[in-house]
């Protein structure tokens, strides 16, 4: 497995600017046939991990992974970050990107609809335990910057329960970080997406609610080619591949679905 795995929060935070981060992607790698910059936000990058290694496998072309919440990666592409394909994990960014000239034309489509839970560490019901929380924190991704963030404050407000949760809410900068902050017992209860839980890597304990589809706008999962794409045929060779039926088996493992079903 020969990929490449930028963390986009994580060299921030060290002081890389996004400028340098770009620097970096574009330096030259040798002895590769292909290679194809793919941002993907961070509840999609346990499974593209699998996918990567299998599209090298089936084409001899290498994945360099940029995670980040979908907010994040937005504003880097459309500053001039140089991916060629986004991952995102909603549907409106693809399409603000298409707008702005940033993304290409007739290249969007949804890879994957995903699915929002509700995970504790404790046994039990973890919806009574959200309905009567009265100490403790609540968990969810920036509803501004992640699509996952989002779905959970549509969940909340749907339930009635956001404006009294306020006290308790403790946000994530991405979905990724949510996990953690359950999974470390920061928060008592944390909204996280399904893809996470269903990662093999990792044996989860305590409970989950999957949430209904009818409680948050659907989460559709959109990818399209960036213009620093437009010229690389592996770019557009890894799209069909993902649209493809051993990818979709990967995403079928974490629980996503596809609008065809």
């Amino acid at each position: 497995m020969r990929y490449v795995f930028v963390d986009i929060a994580m060299a921030l935070k060290k002081g890389l600017g996004v400028w340098v981060i770009a620097w970096i992607l574009a330096l030259p790698q040798v002895g590769w046939s292909g290679e194809v910059h793919v941002a993907v936000a961070s509840n999609f990058l346990s499974p593209l991990k699998e996918i990567a290694a299998r599209y090298e496998q089936d084409t001899g072309n290498r994945l360099i992974l940029i995670s980040g919440s979908t907010g994040k990666l937005y504003a880097q592409a459309r500053h001039g970050a140089p991916f060629d394909v986004l991952l995102a994990a909603d549907s409106k960014r693809p399409a603000l990107l298409e707008r702005e000239g940033v993304g290409i034309i007739g290249t969007r489509f949804t890879y994957a609809v995903g699915a929002l839970v509700l995970w504790g560490l404790e046994s039990g019901r973890v919806q009574e335990s959200l309905a009567r929380m009265s100490k403790g924190k609540l968990a969810i991704a920036n509803p501004k910057t992640a699509p996952y963030g989002r779905a959970a404050q549509q969940t909340l407000k749907n339930l009635g329960l956001w404006k009294k949760l306020q006290l308790f809410l403790v946000q994530g900068e991405n979905i990724a970080q949510t996990l953690q902050f359950v999974a470390t017992g920061n928060a008592t209860l944390g909204f996280v997406a399904k893809s996470q839980m269903k990662d093999p890597r990792f044996k989860f304990k305590g409970s989950r609610w999957e949430v209904p589809v009818d409680m948050h706008e659907p989460i559709l999962q959109q990818a399209i080619l960036l213009k620093p794409g437009l010229a690389n045929s592996s770019a557009k060779q890894f799209l069909k591949y993902l649209d493809g039926t051993v990818a979709k088996k990967i995403m079928r493992s974490y629980g996503f679905r596809f609008l065809e079903e």
